[in-house]
C-alpha cells in the first residue's frame, strides 16, 4: 500500500540514524542537505519515524540506553565508535542498511582490494609493500629511475602509490623521466586544489606500507558510482585531479559533476561491490581505461549531492528496502503521485546556441556540429643532431659491458640519468685539457677524435640535467680479441673497439610550446559553435568526447599536451597533462617504411631535375594547372642556388667557430669534475618564454652552447643541407651572424621546392606515397566519421519516438520507479547509444567514452554530443593526408569524380609549398536535423587547413610581428577553406573518395594497453638533410620519417 490515511493505521517503522553529527548537521539544520532531502521524502510516505541518536548518545551513553529502532543507518567517520555500534546491532538486531563489521575492511586498502578480487571485480594491476617499521629495507622491493619492482613484479612509471591506510588520502603519481619526471600528490580538496605537482620529487616514499599500482589513463576523467541497494547505481563524472589539480566549481562553490551512463558490465560491478562489502548505500571509484573498467577505491556510505531526481530514487529504493525487511505484508508499490510536495526550486538548465560553421557558409539554425577531426603537425623544435665516433678507450668499453650484461658482442643503449652520468664522468676524464696544434695525419685523426669527445661532453652537460628526452647514446662493439679469463680457466672475448653514436636535439622549443598552447586556445574559442565558452561547457557536461593521439616523438607529444592545455583551459605543467590526456599511436602517426621505395624514386627524379635544370610537363600538365608538372615548385635556377648555399654556409660556420673557440678557452679554466648544477626539468618542459638573461649575455638561445652550435654548423657545411637554417634566424638573430639572412633566403627557395616533391614528384605519385604513409590514419578518420554518424542517427530516432509518445511521458516517468531492479537499462541504452558504442564498437575502437545521462542531467540539450579527435604527427603525415585529399580523384577507380578540394584551394596549396610547424587540417561534420534521416545532405563535411607558422622571420614587419620576433616565435596562419563558399560536401561523397586509400575498419588490430613513455628520441631524419641526397656525391642516403 502507499502512504496516506490507510498507512497510518499501522505502527510506523522506526529508522535510527546513528552517525556523527558532523555527517548529518548542516548549520542550524538537523540533517545535511543530502541526508535531509532523502529522510524528508521517507517521512512523507507516512510509514516511517526518524530517530536521530546524536554524538552525546553515541559517544557517552552505553548501548543499552541507545534508542531502540527497527532499521539502522550507521556508518564510520573520524571519531566514530564502530565496535560500539556493532555491539548495539548485535544486541537489538535492527535491519542494517549498511552492515557494520565489513566497514572495518574499508580502513585498509589491502583488504579492500583482496575483497574486490575475491568477488571477481576488476582492479588495476597492483603489488603490496609492507613495512613493519619506517624505512625498513626490503629484499623484494627495488627502485630504479623509471620503475619499481615488488616481488619481481615491475611497475613502470607512471605508477600510483597509495598508503595502505584507507583514511590517508595522500596518494602519489610518479612520472617517467621521458615525460619530464616528477610526482603529483593527490589529496582531499583544499579550496580549489585537489592535487599538486612536485617536479623535483623522483623517489618513492619509504616511511610506511604502500600499494603500488599501474596508472590507468582515463582521458582525464574520474567516475564516482553510488549504489542504493544492489539493484540501483547512479554514476557521476568529474575532472580527474591528475590533470591539473584545479577543482571545477559552480557559482555556488560546489564541485561540478555530471551524471553519466554505466555499461551493463559496470552495473554488474556496482551490484557486486554492494554485495561484497554488504553496504547497501555505497560509493566507489571507477576507472575507465582502454575499453575496460576497474574499481580503484571503495568509500562506503555515500550519497549524490544536488540531484533531486536522485533523492526521489534513493528514497523510493530505501522505502522498499525497509518495508521488505520489517513490513513485507505492506505493498511497496510507488504511489502514482509521490507524496512529498514538488516545490523544490527549479534547477536552471543551460544549452548551446546552434550555429552554422561560419567558414564554408551558413546552413541554417537546424545544423549542429557533430564531429571535429584535426591532424596537427608539431611545433617549433631544436635541430636534430648525431655524433659518431669510434672509441677504443677502456673506460668507455667497460661502460658498454656494464650496461649490456657483460656480453662482448652486444650493443648497449644509454638513456637513463644514471647511465648518462656514468658516460659523462668517463668522458670528462678522457677529454684533453688543451688543443694541440695540427701535425701529422695521425695527429689530425687524434685531434678530430678529441673534438668529438669534447662535443659528446658538451651535449651531456647541456642544460644541466639528464632526462632521456633528447639524448641517447648507442655503443656498438666492432672489434674483439681473446684474453685469458680472470679465473685462469680458458679464454674469453673482449671488445677493443666500439662505435659510439650520440643522438640529441629535436626537442620542442619554448616557441613550440607557446605556439601549441595558443593554437589550442584558438580552437577553444573558434572551432566550436556556442556562446563564448561553448567547448568548455560541452566538455564539462560530458557531451564532448575528446581523444588526443600522438606519435612516439617527444616534440609531438609535448605539442599535444600544450595544445590540450590551451584547448581545455588547464593550468600547471605539461607532464601530468601529457600522461593523463595524450595516447601514443606510433603505428598510425609515425614511420615512412611503407613508402620508402617510392620516396627514393621521387628523390632520384628530383635530383635529375635539379642537376639538369630540366622540366617535364606531363600530358595533364598545363599552365592552368601548374601543379601537375613533374617537380612543380622547384626554382628554375636550383642548380645555381646549391653552390651559393655551400658558400654562405661556410661563411656562417666560420663565425660560429670563432665564438666556440672563445667559449672553449673559458671552459678549460674550470675543473673537469665540476658537479652539474641542479636543473628543474619539469619547469623547462613547460616553459613558454625565452631566457632573457642568456640572450642579453650574447649566448645562443636555449641551453645550446657555442661549441654545440659550431658542431651543428660544421655538420651543415659537410652535409650541405642538413637542418632548417630558419632555427638560427629565429632563435639566434641576436648573435648577428653575417650572411645568415641571405643564407636563409637561398635555403628557403630550395626547401619550398624540394620538400613537397619528396612526397611525390607529381600528383599521381604524391597520391600513391600519401596513401601508403597515411593509410592507417585515413582509416581511423573514416571510423570516427562513421561512428559519429551512427550515434547521431540513433539519437535522432530516439527523439522522434519520444515525440510520438510525449502524451505518456508523465506516466512513463513514474513507471520507472517500480522497475528499479534494471535501472531502466533500455531507456539508458537508447538515450545516447552509449552502450552500443562501449560494448560493440569498442571491438574496433578501444576508446574510453563518457556519456551524459539525460535522466539526471541539468542540461537543456542532454542529447547533444560532439566528438573531437586530435592527431598530432610530423611533416610526413600532414603532407601525405593533404595529398590524398586534393588528388584522390586521380585514382583510376574514381575517374570522373570531382576533387574534394576546389580549384582555388588547389591554387593556394600550390603556392603554399610548405606545411610548416603547427600546420593543421580540420575535418568538421555537421548534421542538418531538418532533413530526413536517409537524406545524403543530412551530414555535411567541411574541410579547412592552415599553413602553420609559415611566415618567414624576414617577413615580420609590423609591431605585433616585432613582439613575436622578440619572443622567438612565429605566428600561426589562420584556417583557409578547401571548398567553395556554399558548397556541400556530403559524408557519403567523402567516404567514397577516401575509402580506396584507407585501411579498412576490419583490418585494424585490437587496441592494446597504451605503451609507457619510453623516451623522446626521433627516428626521423632532419628536414635539411634532403638536398644532400640530391647532390651527385650523396647517392646512398637513407630515408626516415620527417
Amino acid at each position: 500500500m502507499g502512504g496516506g490515511e490507510e498507512g497510518r493505521r499501522y505502527k510506523k517503522i522506526t529508522i535510527g540514524v546513528c552517525v556523527m553529527e558532523k555527517k548529518v548537521k548542516c548549520g542550524s539544520e538537523v540533517f545535511s542537505a543530502t541526508m535531509g532531502q532523502i529522510l524528508d521524502r521517507l517521512k512523507a510516505f507516512g510509514e516511517f519515524e526518524i530517530i536521530h541518536f546524536g554524538d552525546k548518545v553515541i559517544l557517552e551513553e552505553p548501548i543499552e540506553r541507545w534508542p531502540i529502532c527497527d532499521c539502522l543507518i550507521a556508518f564510520y567517520s573520524s571519531g566514530y565508535p564502530l565496535d560500539k555500534a556493532d555491539a548495539y546491532a548485535a544486541l537489538r538486531k535492527p535491519f542494517l542498511v549498511n552492515e557494520l563489521d565489513p566497514q572495518h575492511l574499508l580502513h585498509d586498502r589491502r583488504k579492500v582490494y583482496e575483497r574486490l578480487e575475491m568477488y571477481g571485480i576488476s582492479v588495476p594491476r597492483y603489488a603490496l609493500v609492507n613495512r613493519e617499521v619506517p624505512y625498513q629495507e626490503l629484499d623484494y622491493f627495488i627502485e630504479e629511475e623509471d620503475y619499481v619492482e615488488v616481488h619481481g613484479n615491475r611497475f613502470w612509471k607512471p605508477f600510483v602509490e597509495k598508503p595502505v591506510d584507507g583514511d590517508n588520502h595522500s596518494i602519489m603519481i610518479y612520472y617517467p623521466s621521458s615525460a619530464g619526471g616528477g610526482m603529483k600528490e593527490l589529496f582531499r580538496k583544499v579550496g580549489n586544489r585537489s592535487s599538486e605537482f612536485h617536479p623535483d620529487v623522483r623517489r618513492v616514499r619509504r616511511e610506511g606500507s604502500y600499494i603500488y599500482e599501474e596508472f590507468m589513463p582515463t582521458g582525464g576523467t574520474d567516475v564516482k558510482v553510488y549504489t542504493v541497494g544492489p539493484e540501483y547505481a547512479h554514476a557521476e563524472a568529474r575532472k580527474s585531479p591528475v590533470v591539473d589539480g584545479v577543482v571545477m566549481r559552480n557559482p555556488d562553490g560546489k564541485e561540478i559533476r555530471y551524471p553519466v551512463l554505466l555499461t551493463p558490465n559496470e552495473k554488474q560491478m556496482a551490484r557486486d561491490v554492494c554485495i561484497a562489502f554488504r553496504q547497501a548505500v555505497c560509493g566507489f571509484d571507477l576507472l575507465r581505461s582502454d575499453g575496460h573498467s576497474y574499481v580503484c577505491d571503495v568509500n562506503g556510505w555515500s550519497f549524490v549531492k544536488n540531484s533531486h531526481k536522485y533523492y526521489d530514487d534513493a528514497a523510493c529504493v530505501m522505502r522498499k528496502m525497509f518495508l521488505d525487511a520489517k513490513a513485507p505484508h505492506l505493498s511497496s508499490v510507488i504511489p502514482p503521485i509521490l507524496p512529498w510536495k514538488l516545490n523544490e526550486p527549479v534547477q536552471p538548465s543551460e544549452g548551446l546556441t546552434r550555429q552554422g560553421s561560419g567558414i564554408i557558409g551558413t546552413f541554417g539554425q537546424s545544423e549542429e556540429l557533430r564531429c571535429v577531426i584535426v591532424v596537427i603537425r608539431h611545433g617549433d623544435r631544436t635541430p636534430k643532431q648525431k655524433v659518431k665516433l669510434k672509441v677504443t678507450e677502456e673506460k668507455l668499453l667497460n661502460l658498454m659491458l656494464k650496461y649490456n650484461g657483460g656480453r662482448p658482442r652486444s650493443e648497449t643503449k644509454l638513456k637513463s640519468a644514471v647511465q648518462l652520468q656514468d658516460l659523462l664522468d668517463a668522458t670528462r676524464m678522457l677529454v684533453p685539457r688543451s688543443r694541440p696544434g695540427r701535425g701529422s695525419d695521425s695527429e689530425a685523426e687524434d685531434l678530430e677524435h678529441a673534438e668529438k669527445l669534447r662535443q659528446v661532453k658538451a651535449v651531456l652537460e647541456e642544460g644541466g640535467h639528464f632526462s632521456g628526452i633528447y639524448r641517447k647514446v648507442q655503443l656498438k662493439p666492432l672489434k674483439w680479441v681473446k684474453v685469458p679469463k680472470s679465473n685462469g680457466e680458458g679464454e674469453e672475448e673482449r671488445p677493443i673497439e666500439a662505435l659510439m653514436v650520440l643522438k640529441y636535439g629535436g626537442v620542442l622549443t619554448h616557441a613550440g610550446r607557446k605556439q601549441a598552447e595558443e593554437l589550442g586556445r584558438y580552437f577553444r574559442n573558434n572551432m566550436y559553435p556556442g556562446e563564448g565558452t561553448g567547448l568548455l561547457r560541452l566538455h564539462s557536461t560530458y557531451r564532448h568526447d575528446l581523444k588526443i593521439y600522438s606519435s612516439d616523438e617527444g616534440r609531438v607529444q609535448m605539442s599535444a599536451a600544450a595544445f590540450a592545455k590551451g584547448l581545455l583551459d588547464l593550468e600547471g605543467q605539461l607532464t601530468p597533462i601529457l600522461v593523463s590526456l595524450v595516447s601514443k599511436d606510433s603505428s598510425m602517426l609515425d614511420g615512412l617504411e611503407n613508402a620508402s621505395i617510392e620516396m627514393e624514386e621521387a628523390k632520384a627524379r628530383l635530383n635529375e631535375i635539379i642537376t639538369s635544370g630540366a622540366r617535364t610537363i606531363q600530358s595533364s600538365g598545363t599552365s592552368e594547372y601548374p601543379w601537375m608538372t613533374d617537380g612543380a615548385g622547384l626554382p628554375s635556377n636550383a642548380s645555381e642556388l646549391l653552390p651559393k648555399l655551400v658558400t654562405l654556409t661556410k661563411k656562417v660556420t666560420e663565425q660560429v667557430r670563432l665564438l666556440a673557440k672563445d667559449e672553449d678557452e673559458t671552459l678549460t679554466e674550470t675543473s673537469p669534475y665540476d658537479v652539474i648544477p641542479p636543473y628543474d626539468q619539469a619547469k623547462a618542459l613547460g616553459k613558454t618564454n625565452i631566457d632573457i638573461d642568456r640572450i642579453a649575455a650574447g649566448l645562443p638561445c636555449g641551453s645550446e652552447g657555442f661549441l654545440l652550435m659550431y658542431a651543428r654548423w660544421r655538420k651543415l657545411e659537410r652535409d650541405l643541407y642538413n637542418e632548417r637554417k630558419e632555427y638560427d634566424l629565429l632563435h639566434n638573430a641576436h648573435l648577428n651572424l653575417e650572411g645568415l639572412d641571405e643564407l636563409f633566403k637561398v635555403a628557403q627557395l630550395l626547401a619550398d621546392g624540394v620538400i613537397p616533391n619528396e612526397y611525390g614528384i607529381n600528383p599521381k605519385q604524391k597520391l600513391k606515397i600519401g596513401s601508403k604513409i597515411a593509410r592507417r590514419l585515413l582509416g581511423k578518420i573514416l571510423i570516427d566519421l562513421r561512428n559519429t554518424c551512427e550515434e547521431a542517427l540513433d539519437v535522432a530516432e530516439l527523439k522522434s519516438n519520444q515525440d510520438k509518445c510525449s502524451a505518456k511521458t508523465e506516466t512513463d516517468d513514474k513507471d520507472f520507479l517500480p522497475k528499479l531492479s534494471t535501472k531502466n537499462d533500455d531507456t539508458r541504452r537508447s538515450s545516447t547509444t552509449s552502450e552500443v558504442s562501449m560494448d560493440q564498437d569498442d571491438d574496433e575502437e578501444k576508446e574510453t567514452k563518457y556519456r551524459l545521462d539525460p535522466k539526471y542531467a541539468n542540461v537543456r540539450t542532454p542529447e547533444r554530443h560532439v566528438r573531437t579527435r586530435l592527431y598530432f604527427t610530423s611533416e610526413s603525415h600532414i603532407h601525405s593526408l593533404m595529398n590524398v585529399l586534393r588528388y584522390c580523384n586521380l585514382d583510376e577507380s574514381l575517374q570522373g569524380e570531382a576533387s574534394l578540394v576546389c580549384q582555388t584551394a588547389l591554387e593556394r596549396l600550390y603556392k603554399t609549398k610548405e606545411l610548416d610547424y603547427m600546420s593543421y587540417i580540420v575535418i568538421r561534420m555537421f548534421e542538418n536535423t531538418e532533413v530526413a534521416l536517409e537524406d545524403p545532405t543530412r551530414f555535411r563535411i567541411e574541410l579547412t587547413f592552415s599553413r602553420g607558422a609559415d611566415l618567414s622571420p624576414l617577413e615580420m614587419k609590423d609591431s605585433k610581428a616585432a613582439s613575436l620576433h622578440q619572443e622567438h616565435t612565429l605566428p600561426i596562419m589562420g584556417p583557409e577553406r578547401l571548398q567553395e563558399v556554399g558548397s556541400c560536401l556530403t559524408l557519403e561523397k567523402m567516404q567514397k573518395m577516401i575509402r580506396p586509400f584507407a585501411m579498412p575498419a576490419e583490418d585494424f588490430p585490437p587496441s592494446s594497453t597504451p605503451a609507457g613513455f619510453s623516451g623522446y628520441f626521433s627516428k626521423s631524419a632532419s628536414v635539411l638533410e634532403r638536398l644532400v641526397n640530391l647532390w651527385p656525391f650523396h647517392k646512398n642516403a637513407h630515408t626516415n620519417g620527417k
